[in-house]
């Protein structure tokens, strides 16, 4: 982006189309705001179409202004994303009374949180390839002028993300918030909480009447997941990257700002879109970049990395799984946020938001102040507007962190040639060798865990359930939490080609590439070797030689595919490794 800041500058050269490669019918001068919608609503020959929307209520004065879309993610399946309806209403006044027509519509929403430790957890990281596929078709379907996507659950807003850089017409995204903390025994609890009681009560360590006294409380009311988990993590990089506007996600779902900020971004979208900005505009290497560093500065999810990977293929941008590990070691831990530290999501927001971690980053020159953001200030200009409450003690100034370098750490070795992602700390162990315990299914390591089958030194190794394998790389809190409320949070690690919840925490390794399923080294390990974690040196390895690793693949066969119908099996035959983003895309020689 050239240096549109509310210039009324034609951003991107893209003034001449309407994003889907067709003329925008209009005959004046400059960019004109209905590049889309004119095509699909204007002449004798659109009657038809006018007459079906008038059908649903619209008049010929709101047919004849911009059209703007808002892809909502509302669900009446988790909290995450309960209050969206709501959020939507006062989006849409504000578009309405800045100028233009709202059209809402809806799409998928899957709740890692429910799904946990089911076979429904598989279908989480399919969902965001649905969204992003489901908005980008009623996008190019009925050519809105601009778009507004709400998201909140883990996979919304990167889904929809996709979709705007797919569409690209003028949009940004807006997030419904985070939940409010549950409070026991006078402490804050999540969602988190629960899974480790479990393990807790699984070892005898916890009566069933407390770990339902905890159940009760952990998740009081609407929202997503309430520490610096992916929903949060997700959130902060959008307003990083420049996608959500600067001081728009730290506010809980519950509380009454919502209201006000779902209508000024209703009167903002009409802004962006006069000014004709577009998602690939502000989606750079250098926006990449600054998205990286809140995750690494605030602890931030391990599925990031997935989603940032599958965005910058989306536009194009060179971004690598090594290049997270570049950044994160740069990039101090300044946020002191659950699950590796004491806070909940809402309390970085009372402490000053996450415009206060990025005017941090600011300050010390660790991220690029001068790109743009959907209001027309540049990053530094919005990060200088969060307002620090005195006294706070959860977001730390650089030269002080908690952590000289951030929590994303890329390893790489025999065991993942193409990398496996793991999230430090700072209070982790730094070095573990142990004997593989090794389960074809995150399944069957639930159940040995439950069953008090893992002991001290252990290397759990779950493969199996990588993109292709899984399908779906579902997320292992249930397994991960379990040990943890075993007490063996500090004595055992954990391997595996699919995937972990930004809840999780310990020396757990994910995202494994290449898989086991596409024949990946992990499918070589047998029960009793050595595997070795080496963070500092960013290893993973497994105590065999190439010989042995070689010939050992060579007797190897892939186990048949656990969905052969629908749409994971579909998923498990387009998808790519997680070290590529675990995105879909065309058999190559396809096209």
């Amino acid at each position: 982006m050239d240096g549109t800041t509310g210039t009324g500058k034609t951003a991107g050269g893209n003034g001449a189309t309407n994003g889907h490669g067709q003329g925008n019918g209009h005959d004046g001068g400059g960019f004109d705001p209905r590049h889309n919608s004119r095509t699909i609503l204007e002449g004798n020959s659109r009657a038809g179409a006018r007459a079906m929307l008038k059908g649903t209520g619209y008049t010929d004065e709101d047919l004849s202004k911009p059209i703007i879309g808002i892809a909502n993610t509302w669900i009446e399946t988790m909290p995450c994303n309960l209050n969206l309806r709501r959020l939507a209403k006062h989006v849409k006044d504000g578009v309405r009374a800045a100028g233009g027509t709202p059209m809402e519509f809806n799409t998928v929403a899957i709740s890692d949180g429910v799904t946990m430790g089911t076979e429904g957890m598989k279908t989480s990281l399919v969902s965001r390839e649905v969204i992003a596929d489901s908005v980008e078709l009623v996008g190019r379907g009925h050519m809105f002028d601009a778009v507004i996507g709400l998201g909140a659950c883990d996979k919304t807003l990167p889904g929809l993300a996709m979709a705007l850089a797919r569409l690209n017409v003028p949009g940004f995204l807006l997030y419904g918030g985070t939940i409010m903390p549950g409070y026991h025994n006078g402490k804050e609890v999540t969602i988190r909480s629960v899974y480790e009681a479990i393990g807790a009560n699984e070892a005898g360590k916890m009566s069933d009447a407390e770990l339902k006294a905890i159940e009760d409380v952990a998740c009081p009311g609407a929202g997503a997941c309430g520490g610096q988990y992916t929903a949060n993590t997700m959130a902060m990089v959008m307003e990083f990257i420049g996608l959500s506007p600067m001081g728009t996600a730290s506010a809980p779902a519950i509380d009454p700002r919502k209201d006000e900020i779902g209508r000024r971004a209703g009167e903002l979208i009409m802004d962006l879109l006069h000014r004709n900005v577009r998602p690939r505009d502000i989606l750079t290497r250098a926006a990449f970049d600054n998205a990286i560093a809140g995750v690494a500065a605030s602890g931030g999810s391990t599925n990031s990395v997935l989603h940032l990977l599958a965005l910058a293929r989306e536009v194009g941008v060179e971004l690598t799984i090594d290049d997270f590990d570049v950044i994160s070691r740069r990039t101090p831990l300044i946020a002191d946020l659950m699950p590796g530290g004491r806070y909940a999501a809402a309390d970085l927001d009372t402490a000053g938001g996450t415009g206060l971690v990025a005017q941090r980053l600011v300050t010390a020159g660790l991220v690029d102040a001068s790109l743009p953001t959907p209001t027309g200030q540049t990053f530094g200009e919005a990060a200088a507007t969060a307002v620090e409450t005195p006294g706070q003690d959860v977001v730390r100034s650089a030269s002080d962190p908690i952590k000289e370098s951030g929590g994303l750490v890329i390893l790489k070795g025999n065991l993942a040639p193409e990398g496996a992602v793991i999230k430090i700390f700072g209070y982790e162990r730094l070095h573990h060798s142990g004997p593989a315990r090794v389960f074809d299914s995150e399944h069957t390591a639930s159940l040995a865990v439950a069953d008090r089958q893992i002991k001290d030194g252990d290397v759990v190794v779950i493969r199996y359930e990588g993109p292709k394998g899984g399908p779906g790389m579902q997320e292992m809190l249930g397994v991960t939490a379990a040990l943890i409320g075993q007490g063996l949070g500090g004595s055992v690690a954990l391997v595996t080609d699919g995937r972990f919840s930004g809840a999780t925490k310990g020396l757990m390794v994910g995202h494994v590439a290449p898989e086991a399923q596409v024949g990946g080294p992990l499918a070589a390990v047998r029960e009793g070797d050595t595997i070795t974690l080496d963070i500092e040196n960013r290893r993973l390895d497994v105590e065999l030689s190439d010989d042995e690793l070689r010939a050992r693949l060579g007797d190897w066969t892939a186990p048949p595919a656990r969905y052969t119908s629908g749409v994971l099996a579909k998923y498990a035959a387009l998808v790519s490794q997680a070290s590529e983003g675990a995105v879909t895309r065309p058999p190559e020689g396809s096209l």
